[in-house]
């Protein structure tokens, strides 16, 4: 067997691909990161994280996330700061090719994650960073003393509202539903609120603009049809999210949804290539199921090596 490059190459490096790195490490193998948006993915973009286990009063997250990659250096895990835009079969291993050159590795853990879906609404696009955000705790001071729009019911909707409504004048929550899916502890703390607006049964049908900035939101009912426009300089949106894996279309196995097909113990069904975290085909995204997934690769990764 020729020389590579690492023994397990992790691609991601939010708290699926740091945890991933870290007991990679710690069982002896070389592990480098490839990332190039930031380490912590989505928690280092998460003002408050409560249900994080260890943190009783809950914690920032991008604390939690710098905490993660300082323990990643710890244990000596390399950082590759470039995209990854494939990762290709070798006789007995793998080529990890990034805008910046190709590496090789025994084995590969696929921890990229996804990002926000984007809503179908004409002159969405050309409003986004102009009103139009999918981060609220990275945009939300750019609206203090504003009203704004969030869309979405789960967690990351009514997160965005609790965090929205301590800078904002008002706050819209627009869902398509006449119940949310965020959790309860959540839900206690938004009926507490006196400056948020239910909006049931609603889509965005149409922006609104003035200047080149957003002006207003206009939504429609979805059983009736019936239109309400709402004056906003902000629309945060938070309707679910899309795996990002298109750079392992044709070479592992995706979902109809583009997630990674792969058990609890990350294992695929291409040998020696392993999934962790939100890119991965299952059921709860959490940061605690994303650490979780980055050991269990980590650790299928370690034992798949151990056998070659």
């Amino acid at each position: 067997m020729g020389a590579f490059d690492f023994d397990i190459a992790v691609v991601g490096a939010g708290p699926a691909g740091l945890t991933a790195g870290i007991y990679a490490a710690r069982a002896g193998m070389s592990a480098c990161l490839f990332d190039s948006v930031g380490y912590g993915g989505q928690l280092a973009q998460t003002d408050w994280v409560e249900n994080y286990p260890g943190f009783p009063e809950g914690a920032n997250g991008f604390d939690l996330a710098d905490n993660m990659k300082q323990q990643a250096d710890r244990f000596g895990v390399q950082e590759i700061d470039c995209p990854v835009t494939a990762v290709e079969r070798l006789a007995e291993g793998f080529r990890v090719v990034t805008e910046c050159g190709e590496h090789t590795a025994r084995a590969v853990v696929v921890a990229t994650g996804a990002r926000p879906r984007k809503l179908d609404v004409s002159g969405l696009l050309e409003l986004e960073g102009r009103g139009v955000s999918y981060c609220a705790t990275c945009d939300g001071n750019f609206f203090r003393g504003r009203d704004v729009v969030v869309v979405g019911g789960g967690d990351t909707a009514v997160a965005d509202v609790l965090y929205l409504a301590q800078i904002c004048r008002k706050v819209y929550l627009v869902h398509r539903r006449d119940q949310l899916r965020a959790a309860a502890s959540y839900l206690e703390r938004l009926n507490a609120l006196d400056n948020v607006e239910l909006v049931w049964n609603s889509a965005v049908a149409q922006v609104g603009q003035e200047g080149g900035s957003l002006a207003s939101v206009t939504v429609a009912h979805v059983a009736t049809g019936e239109k309400r426009t709402i004056p906003a300089s902000g629309l945060f949106v938070a309707v679910g999210t899309v795996p990002n894996a298109e750079f392992l279309q044709g070479f592992a196995p995706l979902d109809e949804g583009g997630y990674v097909v792969a058990g609890e113990d990350g294992v695929t069904s291409v040998p020696g290539l392993f999934a962790a975290g939100d890119v991965r085909t299952k059921v709860l995204r959490q940061v605690v199921t994303a650490v979780s997934d980055g050991a269990n690769a980590a650790q299928s990764a370690v034992e798949y090596l151990h056998t070659r």
